[in-house]
């Protein structure tokens, strides 16, 4: 499997540490890395340069407290793991000093406390970040659930063929596999399957289908769709505990739906584009199922793409 290697935490000093700072040194220490803890805000006005200084030192001790908290919430001794705080203010927007951060010294994972708002989905700079970062992202929701509660669910679409999306579904198993070895240890694989032609073979005077007929195809569709989606977990090799999920309809309203249903804390899913998240589901799909998640969201992005960035 490909573990990661660099890992990016990142604050803007303005919201709770608590979530992602958890899962960042969780992950660092278990993988024996370091840690990045980039810190980032906004440059003050000219009539308010005198507090700059100020500003940086109360955002800086808040940030180390933050991670004294995280460090004694896991059991973990002092300056475990070892964690490097960067801190840089910013004349435009957090969101360009974080992807030159990346591309700069090569993460591969960015980790950041999502922007807090009521309803489901992510605030813009989440999203921005979705589209524009070259890495994969962890934008991580509050979960009220002890460690060893949290569900993690993975959501693959097995039925894509080139090797490059192929690839991206191995390591969203992969992935998600070993998330839910550190937390309950139960994995939940959700795949979405249809028959396209279905509704119009029903509804279409025009067809004029036997239901019977009609029955045989979307009968040979989900096969279809249920062998591709054991090759894959077959060819990924994890281990069970794992529960499969097929759900028949469409990507953008079952995966939202089951999510909620299940309780699940954090979801695995891929991001093929620098320039849009839309591209490894059809078409706007994987934008309109981020846009109603509640849950902690891992995106990962294909090797290929994020080593073309030069990561």
């Amino acid at each position: 499997m490909r573990n990661f290697q660099n890992i990016l935490y990142v604050s803007t000093g303005l919201s709770d540490e608590t979530e992602g700072l958890k899962h960042a040194l969780a992950l660092a220490h278990t993988n024996d890395l370091p840690l990045t803890f980039f810190l980032t805000f906004p440059r003050l006005g000219t009539a308010e340069q005198a507090y700059q200084e100020k500003f940086q030192a109360f955002l800086v001790q808040q940030a180390e407290t933050a991670l004294e908290n995280a460090r004694a919430a896991l059991q973990l001794a002092d300056n475990v793991p070892l964690v490097r705080l960067v801190v840089e203010d910013d004349q435009k927007s957090p969101i360009s000093s974080i992807v030159r951060r990346v591309q700069q010294h090569e993460h591969d994972l960015l980790i950041k406390e999502a922007e807090p708002q009521e309803e489901p989905g992510f605030k813009t700079m989440d999203m921005t970040l979705l589209r524009q970062c070259p890495c994969s992202i962890w934008l991580a929701h509050p979960i009220t659930r002890s460690h060893r509660d949290i569900r993690v669910a993975a959501a693959v679409n097995p039925e894509n063929r080139d090797q490059l999306h192929r690839d991206l579904s191995l390591w969203i198993l992969e992935i998600s596999r070993t998330l839910a070895g550190y937390c309950n240890g139960r994995l939940d694989i959700c795949s979405c399957w249809d028959f396209e032609f279905e509704r119009y073979l029903r509804g279409s005077s025009l067809a004029d289908m036997p239901d019977r007929n009609i029955l045989g195809a979307v009968d040979y569709a989900e096969a279809a769709h249920f062998a591709e989606l054991n090759d894959l977990i077959h060819e990924a090799g994890i281990d069970e505990p794992f529960h499969v999920h097929r759900l028949k309809g469409r990507p953008e309203d079952r995966i939202p739906a089951f999510v909620r249903g299940r309780g699940i804390d954090i979801l695995v899913m891929g991001s093929m584009s620098r320039t849009g998240i839309a591209g490894f589901f059809i078409g706007n799909t994987a934008e309109d199922i981020i846009n109603q998640l509640n849950c902690t969201l891992v995106a990962l992005k294909p090797v290929t793409l994020i080593e073309s960035a030069g990561i």
